[in-house]
């Protein structure tokens, strides 16, 4: 089977072995050592997962988003495909486990061929930024418009307080006469 969706249910495939973890917590699964090349369909309740020495060169993007109950994986010892596919493997990792993701190595491309893919940069994977789901012009002309309407809106803002003083003083101002005293206003008188 090639790259087969996550098993919703709780069946072990066949290349790996299951063990239920103690207090009801989820399975242990152990696929390591059984010359996979691809991933196989993982139980929903999979808490732990040994994937190490196998032939596994990579990951199919979202493919291990679905195991929520996942609390400790090993995948040393594959011979990792480091091109733009393994970018998915990478950030996974970088969310999920540090320590994993430090014991993962490169077999290939010759350029990276050894190096943790922790230490993969940018620049090895500079084919990949045109797959990359981000559109930074974007968000550029996004972040441009909401500023501009903050600084209208604060423009806005000091000019009513400038007019709204300059009224309040004019009123101020009408109270009194030309000498500066208080002009008292008398009702007017119907003859």
């Amino acid at each position: 089977a090639l790259l087969l969706p996550t098993v919703r249910g709780g069946a072990c495939p066949s290349s790996c072995r299951c063990e239920p973890l103690p207090g009801a917590r989820g399975l242990h699964v152990d696929c390591s050592s059984r010359q996979l090349r691809a991933l196989p369909a993982l139980p929903r309740h999979t808490r732990s997962l040994d994937l190490h020495n196998n032939s596994l060169s990579r990951v199919p993007a979202g493919f291990l988003d679905s195991l929520a109950s996942l609390e400790r994986v090993d995948m040393a010892g594959n011979p990792w495909h480091c091109d733009c596919h393994v970018l998915y493997l990478k950030l996974w990792l970088q969310d999920f486990s540090a320590p994993s993701l430090g014991s993962v190595r490169c077999a290939s491309p010759a350029p990276v061929r050894m190096k943790p893919l922790a230490e993969l940069t940018g620049n090895e994977l500079g084919a990949c930024k045109r797959l990359l789901p981000v559109r930074c012009l974007e968000f550029f002309w996004r972040d441009l418009i909401l500023i501009a309407g903050a600084i209208i809106t604060l423009l806005l803002v000091a000019w009513a307080l400038k007019f709204s003083k300059k009224l309040v003083c004019q009123l101020n101002l009408s109270r009194y006469g030309p000498r500066g005293r208080l002009l008292r206003r008398h009702p007017p008188k119907n003859h």
